[in-house]
């Protein structure tokens, strides 16, 4: 029987893990997709806001020339954490079911059975789109997740959104050679969008290269048009593609299999916030699952504490 199972295999499932290892425990991570999955499926041109020092889980550094991390510095970096400390990963397997039996638990995946005293629920939020819930959003031009901006050259293009991703998404299709229109329900652009980016957009709407519809929403999507509501009335404009960046959500259907009791309004689920474990006897939460719906409150750099304090109410129950 194992310690610990992880369930997980992002940075702080890592860090979990090399926690764990420190303790002399026994322990698998289970991911269902590859090494720090999220990450992987993050733009290619994705930044970091954080320093990489912030970035660095069980004590080990992340040196990169950038003062900013990007995504291949990351992916790199925790590759490296995993095979230079052997951490014992699975990856390519899905957790379905995680059962309680006589003071442990049983966890089933796609591919085998595992037993183990303690379970570490570290799955982070980026698997699941939060829709726009209209007419169209099921079209193949509407897109929840996005890569590279050259795909989009020459195209008429509709973001959705007003924090980072959207952001992004709005200056590099643009200077690719995207005509891009933003739809933003609120009356400004985010104050969360990285600081050295957020002056960027601003200057580019004043000088008129992206287009912005504030106070608005996207009503409806058609293979060659969309329907935006502005304070104005409904227009409609011609599209080709609609990036609808409007965020992640974790498995909240997966947390209540498992019997964890979530908050009504943002759906949070229970836990201590001194040990992370949940309304579940040694079932423990860790990373941005903590947050509910409130993804933006957990990142790498103010959850990789969970790893050590979890690993610490472990031992001392021991």
């Amino acid at each position: 029987m194992l310690d610990i199972l992880i369930i997980g295999g992002g940075p702080i499932g890592l860090a979990c893990g090399l926690a764990a290892q420190k303790a002399g425990l026994s322990f698998v991570i289970i991911e269902k997709g590859t090494l720090v999955n999220s990450l992987y499926n993050y733009p290619s041109t994705m930044t970091f806001f954080s320093t990489s020092e912030k970035l660095e889980i069980g004590g080990v550094p992340f040196v990169t020339t950038h003062t900013k991390p990007n995504r291949a510095d990351a992916l790199e970096y925790y590759r490296r954490v995993a095979l230079s400390n052997n951490l014992p990963i699975h990856l390519f397997e899905e957790v379905t079911e995680v059962k309680p039996e006589d003071g442990h638990y049983m966890i089933t995946t796609k591919k085998d059975t595992y037993r183990a005293k303690k379970v570490i629920l570290s799955t982070g939020f980026y698997d699941i789109a939060v829709n726009l819930d209209i007419p169209g959003e099921e079209l193949p031009k509407v897109k929840h997740y996005y890569q590279d901006p050259h795909y989009y050259t020459l195209q008429k293009v509709v973001v959705v959104g007003s924090s980072n991703s959207a952001i992004d998404v709005a200056l590099e299709t643009y200077r690719k050679g995207a005509d891009v229109t933003l739809v933003i329900r609120d009356s400004e652009v985010s104050h969360r969008v990285k600081y050295w980016v957020r002056p960027d957009i601003i200057n580019r709407i004043k000088e008129g290269s992206i287009k912005v519809y504030f106070n608005s929403n996207l009503e409806a999507v058609r293979e060659t048009e969309v329907d935006i509501k502005t304070p104005d009335g409904l227009i409609t404009i011609p599209n080709d593609f609609v990036m609808a960046m409007t965020g992640y959500k974790p498995n909240f259907e997966f947390l209540k299999k498992l019997g964890i009791i979530l908050s009504e309004d943002k759906f949070i689920p229970q836990y201590n916030p001194e040990t992370m474990e949940t309304n579940m006897p040694g079932l423990y939460l860790a990373g941005v699952v903590c947050g509910g719906l409130d993804t933006h409150l957990w990142f790498i750099e103010n959850s990789r504490i969970h790893a050590d304090m979890i690993i610490a109410d472990i031992m001392a129950g021991r």
